[in-house]
């Protein structure tokens, strides 16, 4: 795999060229596994949040969300503060009628647009066919949603201590913001599932460092090697904060929110472009795993051996993830 594709296999493991005459092929990322086992009693099932400048580690371009659906997909999200707010917290104004209007006329169309894709399967060859149950599995995921918002029609959102955020925070503000509601959102049991992908670009303006993040990515020494460092003290002050704040929230049986969450925080490049022993820390309870350590494993241990044992520890019902070869032994 190239360096480039790094952060898009960086939760799913999986190989771009498995599909014959295909140059892309993506999986379920880790979140998504989780998500639909942890997400069956809240509100929102998973929550994606990106970067409002998202740019790759290495620079080469706008990111994409971590989360990858079941048909190796990407899952769009929330790019600002703001957007993530309303998306958890804010007052839906409609009345429950009008919610169920809303719904049935959106189940009308899926209805239509199913029966029309059904006349169109009949005398396909078998690539279009394969293409068409690709389109048929998008209609299923649009058709899960709907049923989830049903369920929900009538309940109001969990109130928050938090404030609206402004708009056009960026950087470390923007960070620290996200974060917040993160905490939020874990706190009020509005998902179980969040991933959050940063934006390289925005922290380092906001450090003042003018070199561009592709160019900090291949760096040897001199300013760019100071430039990477600055930027990893930041990240680390503001993650520190994080779990912190998870440490700080008690839960209804005396624990902390910190006892019951896992934390993965990473990155998909090491150096340059190099995708070997990527930078990984684990920390929080939820999955069961040993903390307060530093491993290093066999050369060549996939990542998904990781997501695996956290998927496993955390109660999660699955064999295998993306490349896996099996747990961490190290970790449990």
């Amino acid at each position: 795999m190239d360096g480039h594709s790094g952060s898009t296999f960086w939760l799913t493991g999986a190989n771009r060229y498995s599909e014959p005459g295909q140059n892309f092929h993506n999986s379920i990322s880790a979140d998504q596994v989780a998500a639909d086992q942890l997400g069956i009693d809240t509100r929102f099932p998973s929550i994606q949040l990106n970067g409002g400048q998202g740019v790759e580690a290495d620079g080469h371009g706008p990111g994409l969300s971590l989360a990858w659906d079941i048909r190796g997909k990407p899952i769009g999200g929330q790019n600002t503060p703001i957007e993530a707010f309303h998306r958890l917290f804010s007052k839906d104004t409609s009345s429950p009628e009008k919610q169920k209007a809303l719904l049935a006329q959106n189940r009308s169309v899926l209805d239509a647009v199913m029966e029309s894709a059904a006349d169109l399967k009949r005398g396909l060859c078998k690539d279009d066919t394969s293409k068409l149950e690709e389109y048929f599995q998008g209609v299923r995921e649009i058709e899960k949603r709907i049923s989830k918002d049903e369920q929900w029609i009538g309940v109001p959102r969990p109130k928050t201590s938090l404030a609206e955020p402004g708009s056009g925070v960026s950087g470390k503000d923007e960070i620290q913001l996200m974060y917040d509601i993160m905490c939020a959102a874990l706190q009020t049991d509005s998902t179980r599932v969040l991933t959050y992908r940063q934006s390289t670009a925005s922290i380092l303006k906001s450090l003042a460092i003018s070199i561009f993040p592709h160019d900090m990515s291949h760096y040897g020494t001199g300013p760019s090697m100071d430039a990477s460092q600055r930027r990893d003290v930041a990240q680390s002050e503001l993650l520190a904060g994080l779990l912190d704040r998870l440490k700080a929230v008690k839960e209804t049986d005396g624990s902390r929110l910190f006892d019951n969450t896992t934390v993965v925080y990473g990155s998909n490049l090491r150096q340059s472009h190099t995708l070997e022993n990527c930078p990984t820390l684990l920390a929080g309870g939820g999955s069961g795993i040993k903390l307060g350590q530093n491993r290093v494993l066999p050369k060549g241990t996939p990542l998904c051996n990781a997501w695996l044992t956290l998927l496993k520890g955390s109660g999660i019902k699955v064999e295998r993830h993306g490349d896996s070869t099996g747990v961490i032994k190290e970790l449990t």
